[in-house]
């Protein structure tokens, strides 16, 4: 056990301390000090950082080097990617200490799948990565929601531009394996307005819990030509929810809100899940003036046919 603290501690120095002239510190497991540094995070932002990560692991293939100076890793709560919403952390490091490094840009998402006959299209996903939490700055957060899964449909690309330090590089065209979500779970719908096509990403679920929870989604535009992101609709609407369990006989649960659009460009509303089991979240979308576009169509006994669903 002894020899395990030291190792822990001595990994958290050396991904945190830089060559610093400040002697301001925290002490990290084991006792040993960490030092602020300048180019990197605070020392308690490191260790924070560090806890972080140990809950994530390291996606294959989407990592790359930045002038022989900084490593860019991308990771996601399992190290793999399914259909529907994916949250994305990218991490930069300096190459030779393994410094979290906070001057991080990570934009241009841009999630290929190509298809036989030279076909190809995009998938609904966030345009950069932002900052995942303020007291995760060295953290940046992105997303893509997939609409299908890697197979005999074609296979799965991913692009964007990193700039760590003032320092430009690009990962192009990295190819991901994108798995098939077990059943019971689907997250992502579409429904169209017009000519246009919207689609509804519901942000993982997979921390709920019985009782109330909070409901994070994305509405997107498909792109004209189809291949570019699908990215976040400027259109606004807003989303009733109707949570039933129908291998329950459909009942229903109190306390559920709508979803209203939030200054980040998300949705959130809450729904109440008072026990285990699926629960299908029926959906009707209404434009800001307030008229359904999409569900609500009583189909089915009397539920929308546009719906979520998730397992407890």
């Amino acid at each position: 056990m002894k020899k395990y603290l030291f190792l822990v501690a001595a990994t958290v120095v050396g991904l945190a301390s830089c060559n610093s002239n400040d002697d301001i510190g925290i002490a990290a497991p084991g006792g040993i000090t960490i030092t602020d540094d300048a180019d990197c995070c605070s020392a308690e932002e490191a260790l924070a950082v560090y806890n972080f990560l140990q809950t994530l692991q390291p996606v294959s293939g989407l990592s790359l080097t930045v002038d022989d100076e900084y490593d860019l890793q991308v990771y996601t709560p399992t190290g793999t990617l399914h259909t529907g919403y994916n949250d994305l952390y990218f991490v930069a490091t300096k190459k030779f200490t393994g410094n979290y490094i906070k001057f991080l840009e990570i934009t241009n998402l841009a999630p290929v799948m190509q298809m036989g006959m030279g076909m190809k299209h995009s998938t609904p996903t966030s345009a950069q990565a932002d900052v995942a939490d303020s007291r995760l700055t060295a953290v940046k957060h992105g997303w893509v929601s997939f609409l299908m899964p890697s197979g005999d449909m074609g296979s799965w690309t991913l692009s964007f531009d990193v700039e760590v330090l003032r320092r430009k590089a690009s990962l192009q065209q990295a190819s991901v394996s994108v798995d098939v979500l077990p059943e019971g779970q689907a997250w992502l719908k579409s429904f169209k307005v017009g000519d246009d096509t919207f689609y509804l990403s519901l942000a993982d679920p997979s921390g709920w819990q019985t009782g109330s929870n909070t409901l994070t989604a994305y509405i997107s535009k498909k792109s004209s030509d189809g291949v570019s992101p699908y990215l976040p609709a400027t259109e606004v609407f807003t989303v009733d929810t109707d949570p039933r369990m129908p291998d329950m006989g459909n009942h229903t649960s109190p306390g559920n809100t709508p979803l209203l659009p939030k200054a980040d460009g998300s949705y959130q509303g809450t729904v109440n899940l008072t026990m285990t089991g699926l629960w299908r979240i029926h959906l009707t979308v209404m434009d800001a003036e307030g008229n359904i576009v999409a569900g609500g169509d009583d189909l089915d006994g009397g539920y929308s046919s546009l719906f979520w669903d998730v397992t407890l």
